[in-house]
C-alpha cells in the first residue's frame, strides 16, 4: 500500500465530522481582494500545493505547473501589467477568453461588481474610484504572493479537458489555502499581459499560462473581503432524471 492508499477501515471511518468540515470550508471560503503585507512562508505554500495536487485529473494526466511569485519579480509584473493596460495595449492572454458575457451570466457579473463597489463606497459615477479598482486587479490586488498556473503546451489540442483539470486543482488550492488561514482570489487580470509574466517569471516556452491566484493573509479591515456572491439554488441549476 502506498502512502496515498486508503484502507477499507479508514473509508468506513469517514463520518459526519469529515463531511461537516468540508461543508464548513466550502461555505466559509470567499474571494479575498485586500491583503496584509506580511510575507507567506514558502513551506506553508508548499503544504497548500501538496493538498492541491491531490485533485482529480483526466486519466491521471496531472497537467498542472505552478510558478510561485513574490518580491521584486511580482512587483515588476504588477508595474508593467498596469502600464500596458493603462496605455490601451491589446490583451495578451495565452488562452482564449470570452470578450464579454451576456444574459444571466452578465447579470451575475454585474451583481458581484455592485456588491463590491457598495462595500468599498465606490459610486456609479465615481470614474476615478472604478479605475482604481480595476487597476488593483491588474496588480493582483497587491497580494504578497501570486501563483501562476500553467500547463504543458503539448496538451493544447485537448485544451478543454486540460482546462477542466486545472479548474479542479485551482479549486483544491483555494480551499486548502483557506484552511491554512490564507486568502486567495483567482485573478486572470494579473496575467492579461502574458508576455510580461512569461519573461519576468522565466516560464518555459513549452508551458501555456492559464490563470493566476493571488494569495496572502486577509486584511480584516478591507471591506470588500466581507462580500459574498449570490449563488443560484440547486433547484435552479439541476435536473434529477429517473428518480421516483
Amino acid at each position: 500500500m502506498t502512502t496515498n492508499d486508503v484502507a477499507p477501515q479508514e473509508l468506513a471511518a469517514l463520518g459526519e465530522g469529515d463531511r461537516a468540515s468540508l461543508r464548513e470550508l466550502l461555505r466559509g471560503r470567499r474571494s479575498i481582494r485586500g491583503y496584509r503585507p506580511d510575507p507567506v512562508p514558502q513551506e506553508l505554500i508548499r503544504e497548500v500545493l501538496a493538498d492541491a495536487t491531490l485533485a482529480p485529473s483526466s486519466m491521471n494526466t496531472q497537467p498542472w505547473k505552478f510558478h510561485v511569485l513574490t518580491g521584486g519579480v511580482l512587483d515588476r509584473i504588477r508595474a508593467e501589467n498596469s502600464r500596458l493596460m493603462l496605455s490601451g495595449a491589446p490583451i495578451q492572454r495565452e488562452i482564449a477568453v470570452a470578450e464579454k458575457y451576456e444574459g444571466v451570466h452578465r447579470d451575475r457579473q454585474v451583481d458581484i461588481a455592485k456588491r463590491l463597489f457598495a462595500a468599498m463606497g465606490i459610486a456609479r459615477d465615481d470614474t476615478d474610484g472604478r479605475l482604481d479598482w480595476t487597476m488593483r486587479g491588474f496588480r493582483q490586488f497587491d497580494a504578497p504572493v501570486s501563483i501562476v498556473v500553467a500547463f504543458d503546451r503539448s496538451l493544447e489540442p485537448i485544451g478543454p479537458v486540460a482546462h477542466f483539470d486545472l479548474g479542479a486543482v485551482v479549486h483544491a488550492l483555494v480551499l486548502s489555502a483557506w484552511s491554512h488561514g490564507l486568502g486567495t482570489v483567482i485573478n486572470s487580470q494579473g496575467i492579461m499581459q502574458g508576455a510580461v509574466v512569461r519573461r519576468e517569471a522565466q516560464i518555459p516556452d513549452d508551458q501555456t499560462i492559464f490563470t493566476a491566484v493571488a494569495m496572502g493573509y486577509p486584511d480584516p479591515d478591507f471591506q470588500a473581503n466581507l462580500v459574498r456572491s449570490a449563488r443560484e439554488s440547486v433547484d435552479d441549476v439541476t435536473r434529477f432524471v429517473g428518480f421516483d
